[in-house]
């Protein structure tokens, strides 16, 4: 599964490790994903989002369905 944020299109970064004799290899920073239960149109929906986009608000947490039994 790709590591991209479905609301901001935040994927992973790319650089070196560099040890203390200065070998050099490929290394990746990941994005901080999470599956959340967000209103997407209007309807609930599980998107992956980084925690970026979750803690500035610009995702919006689905409410949770409460059955009709309960309601009562």
């Amino acid at each position: 599964m790709a590591q991209v944020c479905n609301v901001c299109g935040k994927g992973p970064q790319f650089g070196n490790n560099i040890s203390h004799a200065h070998n050099v290899t490929r290394r990746r920073w990941n994005v901080n994903l999470q599956s959340v239960k967000a209103d997407v149109n209007g309807a609930a929906k599980r998107i992956r989002v980084c925690s970026n986009c979750i803690k500035s608000g610009r995702v919006t947490k689905a409410m949770p369905r409460v059955p009709a039994a309960a309601k009562a």
